[in-house]
């Protein structure tokens, strides 16, 4: 399930130094536009302490958390719509991704540039957001263009509905609005919005860099950022990238803790955003537990049994007969897998049952 989460912002917020936190992978960080051109894709592993707890019950072989990719996109500038520095490229590899993480610098440095000279995440966050309209409207314009004839004129229902959608969008779009403030109605327009793939459509996590001395408060910057996009259907997450990269550097995770417990972090922000960019993509995680292995695997929120089956093989979901489901809280506090069936607090799912969270599960099957 390659999902991937782009990061994007103006040059010079923090983006390549985030990246390298989050995957080890030496993304070059330099002071001057354009030093990403080509995008760095990690693959993250997901924190998840459930992994932990289990290991410890059942003494594996080997422990196997799920992961999720990121792409580091190379600073956008403005005209980028037009074609302006790179922006072609950059706006095509912003389409490819499934969701946005959207960094803002939030704290003054006058060792680092900023590209409009002086620092003001919300207008960062407008210039972005401008780039990203305009493209899509262009989108969508192009497509009206395609289908107003068929949906005036003729009787093609379909071309009717996608019509419809397309005005809205084109309206706000017009506006200054994202595309993801349009009200979808019914699931036939979800799928039309879908087709669309537009890129302020997208789900989007805001992230805040701030300065080491605002990375447990939040500071002036980020309350400025929550007042421009309390309307938006987005998230806000606060890190001061500087200090994740030290934390990175050290070897143990005792040290690491006492470095969070020194700055008043009780969880490193790198493991929070890996945390909120797997929620931003729709996914959760479901657990098998065993001897041989305790393993995290990821499915999309409101899969059912037989897709969850198959997201392990293709054959458990071609051959689905039943889920056996242990809830986590039941195994944790049973303390095995036989104490829980003891306890009659396995439960025997079929095909309509939609996994959730957490759940500890063997499949049954028969090809």
């Amino acid at each position: 399930m390659a999902l991937q989460c782009g990061i994007v912002g103006l040059p010079n917020v923090g983006k390549s130094t985030l990246f390298n936190c989050l995957s080890n992978a030496k993304a070059q960080s330099a002071n001057f536009p354009f030093c990403t051109i080509e995008p760095n894709v990690g693959v993250i592993t997901v924190p998840d302490e459930r992994l932990n707890a289990l290991a410890k019950i059942c003494n594996p072989k080997r422990v196997i958390p799920t992961t999720v990719e990121i792409v580091d996109i190379a600073g956008l500038v403005k005209g980028a719509s037009r074609g302006e520095g790179l922006g072609n490229k950059f706006l095509a590899n912003i389409r490819e991704t499934d969701a946005i993480i959207h960094v803002l610098r939030c704290f003054d440095d006058d060792n680092i540039t900023h590209v409009d000279g002086t620092v003001d995440p919300v207008r960062d966050k407008e210039v972005i957001d401008l780039e990203l309209q305009l493209r899509d409207l262009e989108s969508v314009e192009t497509r009206i263009t395609k289908v107003q004839k068929q949906a005036q004129t003729g009787g093609d229902r379909d071309a009717k509905a996608q019509y419809e959608v397309l005005k809205r969008y084109q309206e706000a779009l017009q506006q200054g609005k994202n595309a993801r403030s349009v009200e979808l109605e019914n699931k036939e327009e979800e799928k039309i919005a879908h087709d669309l793939f537009l890129l302020t459509n997208k789900p989007v996590l805001y992230v805040c860099n701030v300065d080491d001395t605002s990375a447990a408060t939040g500071n002036a910057y980020v309350e400025a950022v929550r007042e421009a996009v309390k309307d938006e259907d987005a998230q806000i997450l606060v890190l001061a990238a500087q200090t994740e990269s030290e934390i990175a550097e050290l070897e143990t995770a005792e040290e690491r803790q006492m470095f969070l417990d020194e700055i008043g972090l009780k969880e490193s922000g790198v493991n929070r955003l890996i945390k909120a960019a797997y929620a931003l993509l729709n996914l959760e995680t479901f657990l098998t537990a065993g001897p041989d292995e305790v393993r995290a695997w990821t499915f999309r929120r409101g899969s059912k049994a037989p897709q969850c089956a198959g997201v392990i093989h293709t054959d458990f979901e071609r051959g689905f007969i039943r889920a056996e489901i242990i809830k986590y809280e039941d195994y944790i506090h049973y303390g095995s897998e036989a104490a829980v069936k003891e306890a009659g607090k396995m439960h025997i799912e079929g095909k309509e049952y939609v996994f959730q969270d957490g759940d500890i599960v063997v499949f049954r099957f028969n090809v």
